[in-house]
């Protein structure tokens, strides 16, 4: 991961435009059609620039259960000037959680296993699923599950959501419709027409709106630029 709030000011003014579709807190979701892309980049500095501004706090929700990406990425200090994740919050949020653990868990606690974590002199918190809790060939799956996403509106300014490619896990497209706006992440000039075109008609075939493209430079001297998707 890598810090590009300095690259992003185009982007946040785009996703700053959100409107809540149910009141509470806004959610912003980036994705990418393939691995590679940096879309965890974008998605962290995003959600440092939105808690810079916020009243309540941000949350970033990490939909790559297994890797834990963003949690790893702040604590290896990726961002200039941000501490590490502190203590663990339980996310459950007393709802219906946004994943299942096939099979079953036979013990109790199988709905506290994603956490959230305060990362310090920020008004950032970000997920962590608690893989350790989970036997031997157990899987996990991110789920839709409006009513978590309805608590978390509640107590937020903002949620941005960091989800896996399009090619490796359905899991923006699980939660695509409880979010306020969607922007692909692609590296430019490598992702090809095609790619940017079936990822969003993947999107919007399962409820989600597609607001922009980020179009990722990646390299020492990485460049990003809003495009809106007509």
């Amino acid at each position: 991961m890598r810090d590009l709030r300095g690259d992003l000011g185009n982007v946040w003014r785009s996703v700053s435009r959100l409107t809540s579709k149910s009141g509470g807190g806004r959610t912003a979701m980036f994705v990418s059609a393939r691995d590679g892309e940096g879309t965890s980049s974008v998605a962290a500095s995003i959600a440092l620039l939105a808690a810079k501004r916020a009243q309540k706090s941000v949350w970033l929700v990490d939909l790559d259960l297994r890797r834990n990406s963003a949690f790893k990425g702040f604590e290896s200090g990726f961002a200039r000037g941000v501490g590490a994740p502190g203590r663990a919050f339980d996310a459950s949020l007393r709802r219906e959680q946004i994943y299942s653990i096939v099979p079953q868990l036979t013990t109790r606690g199988g709905d506290r296993l994603l956490t959230a974590h305060e990362v310090s002199n920020t008004q950032l918190l970000v997920t962590r699923f608690r893989n350790e809790h989970l036997k031997k060939g157990q899987r996990v799956q991110v789920r839709t599950q409006p009513d978590w996403w309805t608590g978390l509106r509640a107590i937020t300014d903002w949620a941005i959501v960091d989800a896996p490619s399009l090619e490796r896990s359905p899991a923006a497209l699980a939660v695509a419709s409880q979010m306020d706006g969607v922007f692909l992440v692609v590296e430019a000039d490598s992702t090809s027409a095609e790619d940017i075109i079936g990822a969003r008609r993947e999107i919007e075939a399962h409820g989600g709106e597609v607001r922009g493209i980020v179009m990722n430079r990646v390299g020492s001297d990485a460049r990003l630029a809003d495009r809106f998707a007509s």
